[in-house]
C-alpha cells in the first residue's frame, strides 16, 4: 500500500524527516518496504524561466524555423532558434536556459546547450507543455498570460513540490491503517508515547453541511441485513463531469492512481484519505428511484470493464427497482456509472460483511481498491463523515450544487467490544513494567474509550475500526507495538530450561545443510512446494494410506484441499513445468513433511490427532550428462538414481549399516528399499510407474528417491569416520563367471562372500551381466571381480586359491550356480 509523506501532514503536524518517519512506521508494525521520490513535474522545472519575445523573424536558411530574441530579465536578450508554428512577437513564454535538463515521457533526457542551427546560434529553448511535463500538448510552444513577470522562475508558478511515497507491507489484520488518516493516527500515538507529545490526528472539518433538498429522492432498502450491516447514501445534483482540480490529480498520481474524472476522483481521494470506499451512481439511471441491497439473481452481469460475468446467486448486489447495478463493495456495472452527460449522482457509503465481499471477489477474480478494504473490515462509524466530505469537496468545484439529507439505514448498530486489561498480565507478557500513565496515554491515543481504571487494571471499549482487537492479548500487543519492541531491554541473564537434545538437533541441522550442499554440487536444484495439495491425487496416486489424509475444512481452492501425503506429486509438477519449458534434464531434491491423520489418538491426547514426518525426496529424468562433443550422452535410468543413493550412503558413512531388498509399491514400477536392522525401510528408490506419469502428461522415464529423514538422520549422526594406514601390500583380483537363477540378486552374493572370507576380501564388483539365447531360460550370467588383500604380507598363490575355494564352497551352499 502506498502512503504519501506530504499527504500524511494534512492530518498531523510533525517534524520528522522522511527516514525518521519510515523508522517509526516500521517500528509500529507498518513495515516500510521501499521509499520512492515522487516529482509531479520531473526535474522540478529547474532552469526554466518566464521570457518575453521581443523579436521574431524567419530563419534565412529554413522555411519552418524562426529566430527569436527573448528577454528573460538579464542584461541581453537570448537568441533562440524555434521551430514552433505558433511563435509570435510579444508572447510571454517559458524558456529552458542553458544547462537545464528536460525529461520526456519516452524516458529520454535533453540537456540544453548553446548550439548552432542552420548557421545561427541558439542560446536556449522555448518549450511546449509536454516538453516541460506540464501538459500533453505538443502543437506549439506554451504561451502564458502577459501578467507573469519576466525572469520569474517557472517553479514559482507551477506546483513542482516533490513528495516521498512509502510502500507499506500491510498485514491483513490492519484494516485500520488502509488510509492516510489511519497511518497518521498511528504516528501520533507513537509520538505521544515516545516523545511525550500531545497530539491527535484529525480529519478535515466538515464545513457548512446544509442540505438544500429536504428529502432524499433515492430510497434505500436492505434485504440482506446479514451481509449489509449499514448503508448510507446522498443525492447530489447540478454537477458536471469534468477534469479534476490539479491538487486532486496530483494527490492520486502520487500513490499510483490515474485520474478519471472529478466525480470518481473525489470518491477515490476520500477512500485513500479515510479508508472508506464510496461509489457514485448516475442518479437518472436508478430505476424507480430506489436502491435495494440483496443477493444476486443467477444471470449474466456486465461490469465496468465490459466483461460479462456469471452471477451464481451468492453475491451481494446493489440493485434498483429492476436490475443489478453493481457487485457490492467490488465493482460497478457498465450501465450504472457516471458519464459525461451525468448531472445528478447518488453516492453510497456502506459497511459490508467482509467474508461476503472476500468470497465474491475471489469467485469472480476481481481485486479492486474497494474490495481490498472491505475484505479486511472497516469502520462502520465513518460512513456519514465520508458522505459529508464528498459534499464539501464537490462544493469547491460547483457553485450551485444541491444535495439532499443523508439516508442512513443501520438496522442493528454494532457495539464496541468491552475489554479488561490487567496491568500485571501486560507486564508479564511484555517482560517490562511499563509505567501506568504511559499505558493510559497509548490507549487514549489509539481511541480506546476508558470506562474505569484503578492501579491494577483498565476497563475499556475498543474502537470499531479495530476489527482485530477482541481480547486482552490484542490490547497488550497494541501497547507494545506503540511503546516499541526495541524499547524492551534484554536481561543480561535469561532464565530458561535447556533443551536436552539441542546437541542432536544441531547435528541434524548440520547434516541437512551438508547433504543439501552435496546434492547441489552434483547438479541438483532444491525445490520447495506447498504443503497443501489436490485431493484428486489421492485417487491418481492410489496412496496406500489415503484414508489418513488430512482435509482442509475451508480450502482456498481445489488445488489446496488436503495436506500432502507425499512429496512426489509436487516434484512431478515441477518436472512437468520444466518439460513444458523444454527442459527435459531435471534433477531436484526437496526436504519437506508428510501429513496424516492418526487413527490411534484418544480424546485425552488430542495433540497426537495429526502426524508430521519429514522426508528427503529426489527426482531425476532426462540425461545424466549434458550434450558434449567429447563424451556421449548417457540417459538416466534406475542405476543412475541408485548410484546417487549409494554415493549419499558413502557420504554419510551409513552404507554398511543398511541392507537392500526389492520394493513393493503401486507408485514404483521397479526399485529397491534400504532397511535398518528392524526391517523398517529408511530409503525407497526406483522408477515411477508409467500410469502415474501418463496422468501428468510426462513423456519420459522419471526416477524417484524417498528417505525417511528422522530414521536416516538418527543413523547418520551416530556414524564416526575411522582412519587406517595405507596398506602397502599388493592386492589380488580374481574373476568368476556364475550362471545363476534370475531371482538371485548381486547383493546376496556380495553378502555371502564377505561373510565367508572376512577381512581379506576388500571389494566385490559386478562388471558384466548377460541374459540371452546362449544360456538356459530363467538363468542369467554374472561376471564378478573379487579383490583380496592381506594387511600384514603379500598373499601367495596357495593362500589365494584356498580363499577362492572357500568362497566358491560358501556360494555353492547358499545358492545354486554353475561356473562358466
Amino acid at each position: 500500500m502506498k502512503i504519501s509523506y506530504n499527504w500524511l501532514k494534512k492530518y498531523i503536524t510533525f517534524d520528522l524527516s522522511v527516514s525518521e518517519t519510515s523508522e517509526i512506521l516500521t517500528d509500529i508494525g507498518l513495515e516500510v518496504e521501499s521509499i520512492e521520490k515522487f516529482e509531479p513535474i520531473k526535474g522540478e522545472l529547474k532552469g526554466v524561466v518566464v521570457g518575453k519575445v521581443t523579436s521574431c523573424v524567419k530563419h534565412p536558411d529554413a522555411d519552418k524555423l524562426h529566430v527569436a530574441k527573448v528577454n528573460i530579465g538579464e542584461a541581453e536578450p537570448l537568441q533562440i532558434v524555434c521551430g514552433a508554428p505558433n511563435i509570435a512577437l510579444n508572447q510571454t513564454v517559458l524558456v529552458a536556459t542553458i544547462g537545464t535538463k528536460l525529461f520526456f515521457k519516452t524516458g529520454n533526457e535533453l540537456e540544453i546547450k548553446k548550439t548552432k542551427i542552420r548557421g545561427l546560434s541558439s542560446e536556449g529553448m522555448i518549450c511546449a507543455e509536454d516538453e516541460l511535463g506540464i501538459g500533453q500538448s505538443h502543437a506549439g510552444i506554451m504561451v502564458l498570460p502577459d501578467h507573469f513577470e519576466v525572469g520569474k522562475k517557472a517553479s514559482e508558478i507551477f506546483d513542482t513540490e516533490s513528495d516521498y511515497i512509502f510502500e507499506i507491507g500491510l498485514t491483513p489484520n490492519r484494516s485500520d491503517a488502509m488510509s492516510h488518516y489511519g497511518v497518521a493516527r498511528d504516528i501520533s500515538a507513537a509520538l505521544n508515547c515516545r516523545l511525550n507529545k500531545k497530539m491527535h490526528a484529525l480529519l478535515p472539518m466538515i464545513k457548512n453541511f446544509k442540505p438544500s433538498i429536504n428529502e432524499n429522492p433515492i430510497s434505500i432498502e436492505i434485504k440482506d441485513i446479514e451481509n449489509c450491516l449499514r448503508y448510507s447514501g446522498i443525492y447530489i445534483e447540478n454537477i458536471s463531469v469534468l477534469k479534476s482540480p490539479d491538487w486532486i490529480k496530483k494527490s492520486l498520481k502520487s500513490v499510483g492512481i490515474n485520474s478519471i474524472n472529478n466525480i470518481v476522483d473525489v470518491t477515490n481521494f476520500i477512500m485513500l484519505e479515510t479508508g472508506q470506499p464510496l461509489h457514485a451512481f448516475d442518479a437518472k439511471k436508478i430505476k424507480g428511484n430506489k436502491i435495494i441491497v440483496r443477493k444476486a439473481n443467477p444471470k449474466l452481469f456486465v461490469t465496468l470493464d465490459d466483461v460479462e460475468r456469471k452471477l451464481n446467486g451468492s453475491e451481494l448486489m446493489i440493485c434498483d427497482a429492476q436490475n443489478e447495478l453493481c457487485i457490492a463493495g467490488i465493482y460497478g456495472g457498465i450501465d450504472s456509472g457516471v458519464s459525461e452527460n451525468t448531472t445528478s449522482i447518488f453516492i453510497e457509503s456502506a459497511y459490508f460483511n467482509s467474508v461476503s465481499i472476500r468470497k465474491s471477489s475471489k469467485l469472480h477474480g476481481l481485486k479492486t481498491d474497494s474490495s481490498f478494504r472491505y475484505e479486511r473490515g472497516g469502520d462502520p462509524e465513518i460512513t456519514l463523515y465520508a458522505l459529508k466530505r464528498v459534499t464539501n469537496l464537490l462544493s469547491e468545484q460547483f457553485n450551485n450544487i444541491k444535495y439532499s439529507i443523508i439516508s442512513d439505514i443501520y438496522p442493528n448498530p454494532i457495539k464496541r467490544r468491552k475489554i479488561n486489561l490487567d496491568i500485571k498480565n501486560l507486564w508479564s507478557l511484555i517482560g517490562k513494567e511499563i509505567p501506568f500513565e504511559t499505558i493510559k496515554t497509548i490507549l487514549i491515543s489509539l481511541d480506546f474509550e476508558i470506562l474505569a481504571e484503578n492501579d491494577n487494571s483498565f476497563e475499556m471499549l475498543a474502537p470499531l475500526y479495530r476489527t482485530d482487537v477482541t481480547r486482552e492479548a490484542d490490547v497488550i500487543e497494541e501497547v507494545l507495538r506503540i511503546y516499541g519492541f526495541n524499547s524492551i531491554e534484554i536481561p543480561e541473564k535469561l532464565s530458561y530450561t535447556p533443551n536436552y537434545n539441542s546437541e542432536t538437533n544441531e547435528l541434524k541441522k548440520n547434516l541437512k545443510e551438508n547433504i543439501s550442499n552435496w546434492l547441489s554440487s552434483i547438479g541438483f536444484y532444491e525445490s520447495i512446494n506447498n504443503s497443501l495439495s489436490k485431493s484428486e491425487y489421492l485417487e491418481k496416486f492410489d496412496f496406500s494410506n489415503k484414508t489418513d489424509a488430512v482435509k482442509i475444512l475451508n480450502p482456498l481452492s481445489k488445488e489446496l484441499e488436503i495436506m500432502r501425503l507425499s512429496l512426489l506429486p509436487g516434484l512431478l509438477e515441477n518436472v512437468l513445468l520444466n518439460q513444458n519449458y523444454q527442459q527435459t534434464d531435471v534433477k531436484l531434491y526437496e526436504f519437506g513433511k508428510h501429513y496424516s491423520y492418526n487413527h490411534l489418538f484418544t480424546e485425552y491426547d488430542v495433540t497426537r490427532k495429526y502426524q508430521e514426518k519429514e522426508f528427503l525426496s529426489m527426482i531425476i529424468c532426462g540425461n545424466d550428462n549434458p550434450e558434449n562433443w567429447k563424451y556421449p550422452i548417457v540417459k538416466s535410468d534406475f542405476f543412475s538414481i541408485k548410484r546417487i543413493v549409494e554415493d549419499l550412503l558413502n557420504f554419510t558413512h551409513t552404507k554398511n549399516k543398511l541392507k537392500t531388498s526389492p520394493i513393493n509399491s503401486k507408485l514404483i514400477k521397479e526399485g529397491i528399499q534400504y532397511c535398518w536392522s528392524d526391517e523398517q525401510p529408511i530409503i525407497k528408490c526406483g522408477t515411477i510407474h508409467p500410469k502415474i506419469l501418463k496422468q501428468f502428461d510426462i513423456k519420459q522415464e522419471v526416477f524417484f528417491v524417498e528417505i525417511d529423514w528422522k530414521l536416516f538422520s538418527d543413523l547418520a549422526i551416530k556414524q564416526t569416520v575411522q582412519f587406517n594406514e595405507i596398506n602397502n601390500f599388493q592386492p589380488v583380483k580374481r574373476d568368476l563367471a556364475l550362471l545363476i537363477d534370475k531371482k538371485i540378486e548381486f547383493a546376496e552374493i556380495s553378502s555371502i562372500a564377505k561373510q565367508s572370507v572376512g577381512k581379506l576380501l576388500k571389494d566385490v564388483k559386478l562388471f558384466d551381466i548377460y541374459e540371452g539365447d546362449k544360456i538356459p531360460s530363467g538363468k542369467k550370467s554374472y561376471a564378478i571381480r573379487f579383490t583380496f588383500q592381506n594387511n600384514e604380507r603379500t598373499m601367495t598363490e596357495i593362500e589365494i586359491n584356498k580363499v577362492m575355494d572357500k568362497l566358491i564352497k560358501s556360494l555353492n551352499t547358499a545358492i545354486n550356480f554353475e561356473i562358466r
